[in-house]
C-alpha cells in the first residue's frame, strides 16, 4: 500500500463523508435488529422498557378500580388490608390525649404546646389584638425576640424563655412558629402556611444581669399578653418594655455591699461562727464585693471578677490564724466563699439540661465551671501564701454546726434575705423567701442531724421543698419561680466541702481535696436536681389559681 493510499481514510473522515452511526459506542451492531419504537417504527421514540421502574414484560399487573396508579405516593400498597393492618402506625389505644386546659397558668399551657410534635398542635386563628388585619409580623418577631432577651439574660431557663416567646406569638395570631433559644442566641422562624416561604428572625444575649424585678415585669406582660380579654397593641408592649429598660434597680450600690457582708456573716453563723466571726466574714466580703466592682467598671472578665471577690475572706482567716486570734479561721473563709457561689447558673445549667437543652445546659454548666475555677484560684493564693507564712490551718476541724440549732435557722433566713437584694428581687416578695429558706434548712437539719441521713439525700429533700414551695408562691402571684427558689437554696449550698477541699489541696493532700470538692459538686448537683424536681411535681399534681380568678384579679386592680 502506497503513502496515498494510507492517508485515503483520513481524508474521506477530514472532509466529513464518514457515517458517525458506526464508530458510535451506542450504535446498535451489526446483524441485530433494532428494537421498534411505540408506534412500530425503528428509534420511534425512548422505549418504555429502558425504565428501571417499568413493569417487566410479560407481568400483568391488576389494578382496583378507581384507584390511583401504582407509582403515586397517596395510593396504598398492594399488600394493605384495613382488616389485617399492621399495627405499625397507629397503636390500637391511640396516642396519649394532652390536656390543654385554660385554667392552668399560661407558663404550663405553652410548655405543654412546645414538647408536642409541631403536626399535633391546635392551631387556633384567634382574632389579632388591639390593631385590625393582625400586626406586622417582623414587628411582633421582634417585639418576641426581645422579651426573650430579657428573660435568658435575667437567668429564666431555656425552657420558660421558649414558652414566653411561644406565647407572646399567639397572641399576636400567629401560630405557626417554632421558638429556638441556645445560651446566647435566640431566633424564632414563623411559616404561614404551608405553600409561603417561613419569617425568621433572631437576636443574640451579649450581656447578663441579675435584676428579678425586671424579670417579674417581663412575666407580667407575657401574662396580660397572654389573656384573652386584655388587649395590648404592639405600642404599648414596646412602651412597657422601654419602661422595664430605663428603670433602675431597686436597691442602690452600698445597700448590696452591705447586703454581701451581712450574707458572708449570716453564713459563717451557719457553720459555727461566732460574733467575731460574723464580724470579720462580713468585712471580708464587703472589700471582694467593692474589689470586684472595681474590676467590673475596668472591664474586666467575670472570671477575673470572682477570683478578686473571693481573695479578701481567704486572706482575714489566714491573718485571725496568723494572729492567734482564738476564731474559727475556716468559718470566715466558708462564710465568704457562699457570697460568691454561683447557685442560680447552676440551677438554670441542671434545669436545662433535665428539659432536653443539652446545648444550653453545656454552656451554663461551662460558665459556672469558669466561675467555680476563678474562687478556687482566688482562695488557693491565700491559702497557700497563709501555709508559707506558718498558718496551721487543719482541715479537719469540726465546724459544731449542731449545737445551735434556733441560731442557724435564724442565720439561714437572713442569708435568704441578703441574697434576695444581691438578686435584686421586688421587695414584695423577700419576706416569702426569706421563710422559704428557713423552712429549706430546717428540714435539712432535720433529716441531717437529727435523721442521720447522709447529706446529699438531705439537701436534695430539702431542694424539692424549695421548688415545690417556690414553685407555689410563682403561681398564686402568676410570676416566675426564680424569685422564690434561688435565694432560698442559699443556706444549702457547699461552702464548706468546698473551703476544706481548697485548703487540702494548698496543704499538698491533693486526694483529700478532691474528695472534699466532689462532695462539693455532688450536694450542688443535688440542689439543682432537687429544686428541678419540686417544680415538675407542683406542675404535674397541683393546681394553683385559674383564669377566672386571674381575670377577675385584674378588673379589680383596674387593667
Amino acid at each position: 500500500m502506497t503513502e496515498a493510499e494510507g492517508r485515503k481514510p483520513q481524508s474521506d473522515e477530514a472532509q466529513g463523508t464518514f457515517d458517525p452511526e458506526i464508530t458510535s459506542e451506542f450504535a446498535i451492531p451489526q446483524g441485530l435488529a433494532a428494537p421498534k419504537g411505540p408506534r412500530g417504527q425503528k428509534g420511534g421514540g425512548e422505549s418504555e422498557t429502558t425504565s428501571e421502574f417499568a413493569v417487566p414484560e410479560g407481568l400483568d399487573v391488576g389494578q382496583p378500580a378507581g384507584a390511583e396508579p401504582e407509582g403515586s405516593a397517596f395510593s396504598l400498597p398492594r399488600t394493605y388490608s384495613a382488616r389485617h393492618a399492621p399495627p405499625a402506625f397507629t397503636p390500637a389505644e391511640g396516642f396519649p390525649l394532652v390536656s390543654l386546659t385554660k385554667d392552668v397558668p399560661w407558663q404550663d399551657r405553652m410548655r405543654t404546646m412546645l414538647r408536642m410534635p409541631v403536626a399535633e398542635r391546635p392551631a387556633p386563628e384567634p382574632p389579632p389584638k388591639a390593631e385590625e388585619g393582625g400586626p406586622a409580623v417582623p414587628r411582633v418577631l421582634d417585639l418576641t425576640l426581645r422579651i426573650g432577651e430579657l428573660l435568658l439574660a435575667g437567668g429564666e431557663g431555656a425552657e420558660d424563655v421558649e414558652a414566653a416567646m411561644f406565647a407572646v406569638c399567639r397572641s399576636y395570631g400567629l401560630d405557626r412558629c417554632e421558638p429556638n433559644v441556645t445560651f446566647t442566641l435566640l431566633s424564632i422562624s414563623y411559616q404561614p402556611s404551608l405553600v409561603e416561604d417561613p419569617v425568621t428572625a433572631s437576636r443574640t444575649v451579649r450581656r447578663r444581669g441579675t435584676d428579678y424585678t425586671r424579670l417579674a415585669a417581663v412575666f407580667h406582660l407575657v401574662d396580660d399578653l397572654s389573656d384573652p380579654e386584655t388587649h395590648i397593641s404592639l405600642e404599648e408592649s414596646y412602651r412597657r418594655l422601654a419602661e422595664m429598660r430605663r428603670n433602675r434597680h431597686p436597691y442602690p450600690t452600698w445597700v448590696l455591699t452591705s447586703a454581701s457582708g451581712l450574707l458572708a456573716g449570716a453564713a459563717s453563723v451557719l457553720v459555727g461562727g461566732d460574733l467575731v466571726v460574723f464580724v470579720a466574714a462580713a468585712i471580708g466580703a464587703m472589700l471582694g464585693d467593692r474589689l470586684a466592682w472595681l474590676c467590673a467598671g475596668r472591664g474586666l472578665p467575670e472570671f477575673y471578677q470572682f477570683l478578686v471577690a473571693a481573695m479578701p475572706p481567704a486572706a482575714i482567716g489566714v491573718a485571725l490564724t496568723l494572729a492567734h486570734v482564738e476564731v474559727k479561721a475556716s468559718a470566715v473563709i466558708t462564710g465568704g466563699l457562699f457570697a460568691l457561689l454561683p447557685g442560680r447558673a447552676l440551677v438554670a445549667g441542671v434545669q436545662d439540661g433535665l428539659t432536653g437543652f443539652y446545648i444550653t445546659a453545656a454552656a451554663r454548666l461551662l460558665e459556672v465551671m469558669y466561675f467555680f475555677v476563678g474562687i478556687v484560684v482566688g482562695v488557693l493564693l491565700m491559702l497557700y501564701l497563709g501555709v508559707q507564712l506558718g498558718a496551721h490551718l487543719n482541715p479537719d476541724a469540726d465546724l459544731g454546726i449542731t449545737k445551735r440549732p434556733l441560731w442557724q435557722i435564724g442565720a439561714s433566713m437572713l442569708l435568704s434575705l441578703t441574697f434576695a437584694v444581691l438578686l435584686q428581687q421586688e421587695r414584695a416578695t423577700v419576706l416569702a423567701v426569706t421563710l422559704n429558706g428557713g423552712v429549706a434548712w430546717s428540714v435539712y437539719g432535720a433529716m441531717h442531724y437529727a435523721g442521720g441521713i447522709s447529706p446529699v439525700a438531705s439537701t436534695a429533700v430539702a431542694a424539692g421543698v424549695v421548688g415545690l414551695f417556690g414553685q407555689l408562691l410563682s403561681r398564686y402571684r402568676f410570676a416566675s419561680a426564680l424569685p422564690y427558689t434561688t435565694a432560698a437554696i442559699g443556706p444549702l449550698l457547699p461552702g464548706s466541702a468546698t473551703y476544706f477541699g481548697l485548703l487540702a489541696i494548698a496543704q499538698n493532700e491533693v486526694d483529700a481535696g478532691l474528695v472534699s470538692l466532689t462532695k462539693a459538686a455532688a450536694l450542688a448537683m443535688a440542689i439543682a436536681i432537687g429544686v428541678n424536681l419540686g417544680s415538675e411535681i407542683s406542675r404535674l399534681f397541683l393546681r394553683v389559681g385559674s383564669a377566672e380568678k386571674r381575670r377577675a384579679a385584674k378588673r379589680t386592680r383596674g387593667f
